[in-house]
């Protein structure tokens, strides 16, 4: 029997571009959120400076019962140790879980981001009543989380489903290479470059940077370019998510992260690629699913964790 925490959890996502730290109940409703941009230059320790700061300001009006994290790395979940981050130096090796402990007088439980993002879909989002359910990331890299009868998946520490390195050819292409929202960015430039009067040249209107942006309003012009980087995007997210179906079988896969806000348009692109690359005997294969919680995901997956009351978060039970 687990003994669930009682009043004010608080749940906080550390990524590679932003942090986010939210108050709320064990059921993963928020009710207070503070969100901050990560500049990776300034490294972990301005990240932690503005969690401690963060943790002391809700501590002094509200006493904090638990604390849950997602981190954007591996993560040894057992203990709360970081193992390293693939975009913020400073993180190596540092116990997260110890440190933030007194600060918030409270216990706390670490997971990597797409792991309690999963959660928080599976138990919360798009993913209730699937099971498995597999989650996959579509932002500044690409990440995956699953959730099996109401678990979140370990292997061997550290514990992560790590789609986003899981190669498409003998040549190295990963999916974060081809998926990743920069990897979609390049894919633009590249069209710009070779077509500076087409659609997406027009929107971007000679700025540099954040081009995946541009994706969504030549979607909706039905602009060919546009179609064809999309079709180029699916076929490789299928691609990767064949490896996923045929390895775990999941239920449902909830497509999350900043390029999810693409909408349906990718959903169904992808949705009508995998059977392709999926084995007769498991077709039509996963039901394609769009992430509910948007940006949520993973504080609100982190309050339920918190709530739970339980460390290991592995033993975390829907």
């Amino acid at each position: 029997m687990m003994n669930a925490v009682k009043g004010n959890v608080v749940g906080i996502e550390i990524g590679g571009s932003k942090l986010q730290i939210v108050r709320g109940d064990p059921s993963g409703s928020i009710t207070e959120r503070f969100k901050f941009a990560v500049n990776p230059a300034q490294g972990a320790g301005a990240i932690r400076d503005q969690i401690r700061q963060t943790l002391e300001s809700i501590k002094a009006a509200h006493e904090i019962a638990a604390v849950g994290i997602g981190f954007g790395g591996p993560v040894e979940w057992q203990t709360g140790r970081i193992c390293c981050s693939h975009h913020v130096a400073g993180w190596s090796e540092f116990d997260l879980a110890a440190w933030a402990g007194p600060i918030a007088g409270a216990p706390v439980v670490v997971d990597n981001d797409a792991n309690v993002a999963a959660f928080g879909e599976a138990r919360l989002g798009a993913g209730q009543n699937s099971n498995p359910v597999f989650y996959i990331t579509l932002g500044s890299g690409v990440g995956g989380g699953l959730v099996v009868d109401g678990r979140i998946y370990h292997g061997a520490m550290p514990g992560e489903a790590e789609i986003g390195h899981v190669r498409l050819d003998h040549a190295g292409a990963t999916v974060e290479s081809r998926c990743a929202g920069w990897a979609i960015d390049r894919r633009i430039r590249a069209a710009i470059n070779e077509n500076p009067g087409c659609l997406l040249a027009r929107l971007a209107d000679g700025r540099t940077g954040c081009e995946a942006r541009h994706l969504k309003p030549a979607l909706e012009k039905r602009d060919p370019m546009a179609i064809q980087i999309l079709h180029d995007e699916a076929e490789d997210l299928a691609f990767a998510l064949s490896h996923v179906t045929h390895l775990f079988h999941p239920e449902a896969i909830v497509i999350g992260g900043g390029l999810s806000l693409l909408g349906e348009p990718l959903r169904a692109a992808v949705a009508e690629a995998l059977p392709r690359f999926v084995m007769d005997a498991f077709k039509p294969g996963p039901r394609v699913l769009l992430a509910a919680l948007g940006e949520d995901a993973v504080p609100a997956g982190a309050l339920v964790l918190a709530g739970l009351g339980l460390r290991p978060a592995g033993n975390a039970v829907l």
